[in-house]
């Protein structure tokens, strides 16, 4: 490690968005308190930030005091915006002006959970790869076509990193951790946090297959697996067969005993599912999340929608206004 003469001190700011999800907020900057206290070094400090100052509620209704507003603050060595569940909605232009500022005076910038969102609302996510929660992934992609959107647990490109969120920001701030001061002390930081191991970003941000429905059956798994790489173009039941090495009738079968549905009825809650999220998270016209839920056209669409959820599309994005 260097020499304590020779530490130059990162200076991080954390910028909180209304309604930022507070649990990758606090895995990222005690990451960095630790980094402090194991090493006995200052080797981070940072600041609370915000669009206006003041207070700013957290999703789970915790409210933190901002040190700053961000007009008051001119140079940081990173950035983190901490984004919560509005996050594809924040369009306060000052702030997004400020983050493209900092950018071009060499800071790093990063994001956790939602916080993606606005960097590439920023037009900072342009050219690298990024990631965001598995839960918006596809609402961000259909917002986003043009960025290299992964679904790793996060991800460090250049001078940009963003992570899904949740204990993934303790893994990513504790891999930045290594790069700067060695593994030993990433280590001591995920033993202090009772982490078993520092993650890496390729590891999977959802469970596997076989944990999350408690299915072991391969050819299943198999079958499920192709179900959701492909639910805007979804492939015929025969064809799905096939490729698992089941004829039709076994593939029933198992969707009956394992899942009590049959396939068609599972691939339509997927795409059902996807259509939501989309509803939810995106501006898309609902013609446009109908074709890219896999449904011809939007009055199909609809119809299955209000025998899923009781309600029209129509109906749930009013509700979410």
């Amino acid at each position: 490690m260097k020499q304590s003469s020779i530490i130059d001190t990162q200076h991080f700011g954390f910028l909180l968005i209304e309604g930022f999800s507070i649990l990758p907020f606090a895995s990222a900057i005690e990451a960095l308190r630790s980094a402090n206290r194991h090493s006995g070094e200052n080797l981070y400090s940072w600041t609370l930030l915000s669009p206006e100052g003041g207070l700013v509620t957290a999703s789970s209704g915790v409210a933190c005091r901002s040190d700053m507003p961000v007009r008051a603050c001119d140079k940081l060595d990173a950035v983190i915006v901490c984004g919560g569940v509005d996050a594809h909605v924040f369009d306060n232009r000052q702030t997004l002006a400020w983050l493209r500022l900092l950018a071009r005076q060499g800071a790093k910038m990063g994001a956790v959970s939602l916080g993606s969102y606005i960097l590439a609302r920023a037009g900072l996510l342009n050219g690298v790869r990024c990631t965001i929660h598995w839960e918006n992934l596809a609402g961000f992609q259909e917002d986003y076509p043009q960025l290299n959107v992964t679904e790793e647990l996060f991800e460090i490109d250049a001078n940009r990193f963003t992570c899904s969120g949740g204990t993934a920001a303790l893994d990513m701030m504790m891999s930045m951790i290594a790069k700067d001061h060695g593994r030993e002390l990433a280590t001591k930081i995920a033993e202090n946090y009772i982490h078993e191991r520092i993650r890496d970003q390729h590891d999977h941000q959802r469970m596997n297959l076989r944990t999350r429905l408690n299915i072991s059956h391969p050819k299943l798994l198999n079958v499920i697996e192709m179900m959701q790489q492909n639910l805007e173009d979804p492939l015929p039941r025969s064809k799905l067969a096939a490729m698992s090495g089941l004829s039709t009738r076994q593939l029933e079968r198992l969707f009956r005993k394992y899942l009590n549905r049959t396939p068609t009825r599972y691939y339509l809650e997927l795409r059902l599912a996807k259509a939501r999220s989309l509803l939810n998270q995106t501006s898309l016209s609902i013609l446009d999340i109908a074709m890219a839920s896999g449904f011809v056209s939007a009055s199909h669409f609809s119809k299955c929608y209000r025998e899923q959820f009781n309600r029209k599309p129509r109906d749930e994005r009013q509700q979410i206004a």
